[in-house]
């Protein structure tokens, strides 16, 4: 199956993450030279399949690693823990994918240590009864080491005396501000060393790579992780994530300039889910709640928690449109809904001042008290997880497809109707 992209292009989640990126990167991938992560970090969690129908959960590595005559880059926007990529790098060798060769990280991303997850975990434990639901995977720390300017970056690790009194320092400052705080320095410093000569061929100035096959006409397809609705500047703040995953972390995070990007696909669940602590109008509870969530095996790839899950939010959806001028979307597990008798869509808000919204409010508290406006429609109750065209499609998901065309003025290109790569509809 292949896709009508012909320009660079960005995939980006509009929703709060989980929205299935990783599985229109992959199809898309193998019309492109180069795919590319610009943010985030092991938060990430992008679930593909290959064509035998074989599982690959990656967390760092783009997912476009399974078309060999891509070009992988990890930007300098992504914060790297080196023993866990190279977890998935082996993971990948041992399934017959060789990542050497055609992977590489920048010089200028910043490294997250183990140290790092041991502040985020005492952090969250700060926070006592207001904790954000971080995925305590270090990535808030190591982005605060960044923005605090002793951070280290992995083109640091070419002068082992200069990365040794970095990490020193980092370990010095955390157990200044942290009771409890427990980390072997010396131990990581010598652990590193040995990654040292593991990590050098992967090592490249991505930023001139970028620029450069840009310049000699190469496509370049930017894998986003976590969502709009996290972004640390547009989201639910602060239940957000360190980093920016909407449309401003892509340059920002691969040194590529906007100019340079003509497609920005949107990927939007037909329903809604999110992991952790926040705001989340649309949300479901009981039974329907309850079947959502087993028929979509809603669990977080990357901390196995049960995800919340509400209605398709319209209003959040065209906030993050607003922010990221989606040229198309990519509505994801359709196939879901199949039986359920009616569907939802949230069209609006009602404020607790009794005023109706299509803004997205940036106020926690005024999120956490609108009364949702919903359109209702029927639903299809006939399974579609083998259907491949749009003239196959039941009439009232047709309808459902449409109406999320109505309602937020962006084409539905691409429709997922299943985990598998050739389950997903071109919409003609």
């Amino acid at each position: 199956m292949r896709g009508r992209e012909d320009a660079n292009a960005r995939v980006l989640g509009s929703q709060w993450g989980d929205e299935g990126k990783g599985k229109l990167v992959d199809i898309l991938a193998r019309e492109y030279d180069v795919v590319a992560r610009c943010q985030g970090g092991a938060n990430a969690g992008h679930t593909i399949y290959d064509d035998d129908g074989k599982k690959y959960a990656l967390h760092l590595v783009p997912s476009g690693i399974l078309n060999e005559n891509a070009t992988c880059v990890v930007g300098n926007g992504v914060v790297v823990h080196l023993p866990g990529m190279f977890d998935e790098i082996d993971a990948l060798l041992k399934a017959g994918v060789d990542a050497r060769g055609r992977m590489m990280v920048s010089d200028r991303a910043h490294l997250l240590f183990d140290l790092h997850k041991e502040i985020d975990g005492l952090r969250e434990a700060e926070l006592s009864g207001n904790k954000i639901g971080t995925t305590k995977r270090g990535i808030g720390p190591a982005y605060a080491s960044k923005a605090t300017r002793n951070g280290v970056r992995l083109g640091d690790i070419r002068d082992a005396d200069k990365f040794a009194n970095a990490l020193r320092t980092l370990a010095a400052d955390a157990a200044a501000r942290f009771d409890g705080f427990e980390y072997d320095v010396e131990a990581e410093i010598v652990r590193y060393r040995e990654i040292a000569s593991r990590i050098e061929p992967f090592i490249a100035d991505t930023v001139e790579y970028v620029n450069d096959a840009h310049r000699n006409g190469k496509k370049i397809l930017v894998e986003g992780a976590n969502a709009t609705m996290l972004d640390l500047d547009f989201g639910t703040y602060p239940f957000v994530t360190s980093s920016n995953p909407a449309i401003g972390g892509v340059s920002n995070g691969l040194g590529l300039a906007p100019r340079k990007f003509e497609t920005i696909i949107g990927v939007a669940k037909a329903y809604t889910t999110r992991v952790g602590a926040g705001p989340y109008p649309t949300e479901l509870f009981g039974d329907v709640a309850d079947k959502l969530r087993e028929l979509g095996y809603e669990y977080g790839t990357t901390t196995g928690r049960p995800r919340r899950i509400g209605w398709l939010d319209m209003v959040a959806l065209n906030y993050a449109n607003q922010i990221n001028g989606f040229t198309h979307l990519n509505i994801t597990k359709l196939d879901v809904l199949s039986e359920m008798d009616e569907l939802k869509i949230g069209v609006a808000y009602e404020l607790p001042n009794g005023k109706t919204t299509t803004a997205f409010p940036a106020d926690i508290a005024t999120l956490e008290n609108v009364k949702v406006v919903y359109e209702t429609l029927p639903g299809w109750k006939t399974d579609i997880a083998n259907v491949r065209s749009w003239d196959d499609m039941p009439e009232n998901a047709k309808k459902y497809i449409l109406r999320c065309e109505e309602l937020s003025g962006v084409e539905c290109r691409y429709i997922g109707v299943g985990p598998g790569r050739d389950a997903m509809v071109i919409k003609p």
